[in-house]
């Protein structure tokens, strides 16, 4: 049995940041506008670490904002980059939204830290991390959609609206 290396740094798997990468797509579908995901190296801490961040638009006023700079040459950002097309060496001004860091403690892998920089969630898996679902499985089918087969009147064809 190998034993584990403490010297080694902690890094994310290949399905870890799929799954990273696939929630700031989802985050930016959700918000209507770019979400970027940069893992950043662990070889300052010894540990990888992921920053979510909006990029600010020009002229924002980002005084009352937690900001970070995301990009630069040799960033790694994950995921579809919101719609960006990000060349190396850009760098973007990103209001902050969180952060999930890796951790060698006992029983927890992932550690969130908030805009205040305040430890929020510690966790051995990734998906109660993250603010939706992202599972291989399709999601069950909706409620609303079983009670409209069962609706006699569901079985009407509806007409689209006339525009005037």
């Amino acid at each position: 049995m190998p034993t584990p290396d403490h010297d080694a740094p902690l890094v994310f798997t290949s399905d870890e940041l799929d799954m990273l990468g696939r929630t700031a797509d989802a985050l930016s579908a959700y918000m209507g506008k770019p979400v970027l995901a940069e893992v950043v190296d662990a070889e300052e801490t010894g540990f990888e670490w992921v920053v979510f961040a909006v990029p600010l638009e020009t002229n924002e006023d980002a005084r009352d904002l937690v900001t970070v700079q995301v990009g630069g040459r040799g960033s790694r950002i994950i995921g579809h980059k919101g719609g960006l097309k990000i060349e190396d060496g850009d760098i973007y001004q990103c209001k902050y939204l969180w952060a999930i860091q890796l951790s060698d403690i006992e029983g927890v892998r992932f550690i969130k830290v908030d805009e205040e920089g305040d430890e929020v969630a510690w966790s051995d898996d990734l998906s109660t991390m993250l603010p939706f679902a992202l599972g291989s499985e399709p999601p069950p089918p909706d409620d609303d959609q079983d009670e409209a087969e069962d609706d006699p009147a569901s079985d009407e064809p509806t007409q689209p609206p006339t525009l005037h």
